[in-house]
C-alpha cells in the first residue's frame, strides 16, 4: 500500500478547502460585527439569522449545491461528457441486473422496518415489568453498539462453510450438521441470500424498537389499563385494543426511521457479499457504478431516484408529528 501523500497532485482539493474555511469565518465575522453596530431593535432578528446562517451556508454547500450537481450527472453519459437524457433512468427500470438491485431493495425495505417493529414491540411488552426487565433490554440492545460493518464481519463467521468433510467454523453450520444436515453457502443462493443479510440488520435494530416502544408503553395512563382491565378485557385484547392504539405514534416513528435506514443501507451489504450473488441494493449500487465502473450518470440516477424514495417518507413522518402535536 502506498502511503505517499502527493500534495502538489491534491493542492486544488486543499486550496478548495481553505477557501471554504475563509469564506465561513468571513461570513461568521460579518455576522458578529453587524450584530455589534446593529441598534438595540433590531439585535432580536440578527441573533436569529446569525445563529442560523452558518448552518444554512453549510447546509447549501453540503447538500443543496451536491444535489443539484448531483441530479444534473444523472442525465450525463458516464465520463459526463455527453448528455443522454433519461437514458440512465430507462437502465435503471429495464436493465436486469439493475431491476435485481430494484427488487432487493423492496424486499428490504417491506421486511426490515416490520420485522423490527415486531418483534421489539412482542419483546417490549413481554419484558415490561418483569423482574429482569432492565437486564433483558440490555441485551437486546447491545448489537446495536456495533457497526453494522463489525456486525457483517461477525455474521459471516456465522454463516461461514466449509467442505462436508472439513470441520465446520460457522455457527449455522454446525447446527445443520449436529442435526445430521449438508452444510450450505448461505450467502450464495439467491434470492434466499438477500433474507439472511436482513437478520442481521433486524438484529442490530431490534433494540432500538424495544427502548423507543418499551418508554411508549410505560407512558400509557394506569387510568386506561386499569379501566380495560375492569370491563374484562383479557392479555391479548389489552394489547391490540389498549396498547397499540396508544403507542401508535411511536410505533410509526420506529418504522419511519428503519424505513429511511434500510433505503440507504449500505454497510451490511458491502461487507459480507459486496453485492455479488444478487445481493446488491440501491446504495451499494450507487457505489458500485460511481466509483468502481466508472458510470457516474448511472450512479447519480441511482441516488437522485434513492432521493426521490425518501422524500415521501419524510414527509409522512413530518404530517403525522404536526398532526400528533396538534392533537
Amino acid at each position: 500500500m502506498d502511503l505517499n501523500f502527493d500534495f502538489a497532485a491534491e493542492s486544488p482539493k486543499l486550496v478548495q478547502l481553505l477557501i471554504g474555511v475563509v469564506v465561513f469565518l468571513a461570513f461568521v465575522g460579518l455576522m458578529l460585527l453587524l450584530l455589534d453596530r446593529a441598534p438595540m431593535r433590531q439585535r432580536a432578528r440578527l441573533h436569529a439569522f446569525i445563529l442560523l446562517g452558518p448552518a444554512l451556508l453549510l447546509l447549501g454547500i453540503g447538500l443543496v449545491i451536491p444535489g443539484i450537481r448531483t441530479t444534473i450527472l444523472s442525465f450525463m453519459s458516464g465520463d459526463s461528457a455527453n448528455f443522454v437524457g433519461f437514458e440512465n433512468y430507462s437502465w435503471m427500470f429495464t436493465q436486469p441486473e439493475a431491476l435485481t438491485v430494484l427488487r432487493n431493495t423492496l424486499i428490504w425495505v417491506l421486511l426490515v422496518p416490520l420485522l423490527v417493529t415486531a418483534i421489539g414491540l412482542v419483546y417490549a411488552v413481554v419484558v415490561d415489568n418483569t423482574r429482569f426487565e432492565a437486564l433483558a433490554k440490555s441485551l437486546v440492545f447491545l448489537p446495536m453498539a456495533i457497526s453494522f460493518v463489525g456486525a457483517g464481519i461477525i455474521w459471516r463467521f456465522v454463516y461461514a462453510y466449509r467442505p462436508e468433510e472439513a470441520d465446520q467454523i460457522g455457527l449455522l453450520n454446525q447446527i445443520v450438521v449436529f442435526f445430521g444436515g449438508t452444510p450450505q453457502q448461505w450467502l450464495l443462493e439467491p434470492p434466499v441470500n438477500t433474507l439472511f443479510l436482513i437478520i442481521v440488520m433486524v438484529w442490530i435494530q431490534a433494540g432500538f424498537a424495544t427502548v423507543v416502544l418499551s418508554a411508549a408503553i410505560k407512558g400509557i395512563p394506569s387510568e386506561i389499563v386499569e379501566a380495560a382491565r375492569l370491563d374484562g378485557a383479557n392479555p391479548i385484547q389489552m394489547f391490540f385494543r389498549v396498547t397499540i392504539p396508544a403507542i401508535r405514534p411511536a410505533v410509526i416513528v420506529v418504522l419511519v426511521t428503519q424505513s429511511i435506514g434500510t433505503l440507504k443501507l449500505f454497510d451490511i451489504v458491502r461487507t459480507m457479499t459486496g453485492g455479488q450473488f444478487d445481493t446488491s441494493v440501491i446504495a451499494n449500487e450507487m457505489y458500485n457504478q460511481a466509483f468502481r465502473y466508472g458510470e457516474t450518470g448511472k450512479g447519480a440516477a441511482l441516488a437522485v431516484f434513492l432521493f426521490v424514495l425518501v422524500i415521501p417518507i419524510v414527509v409522512y413522518q413530518v404530517r403525522t408529528l404536526r398532526q400528533h402535536r396538534g392533537a
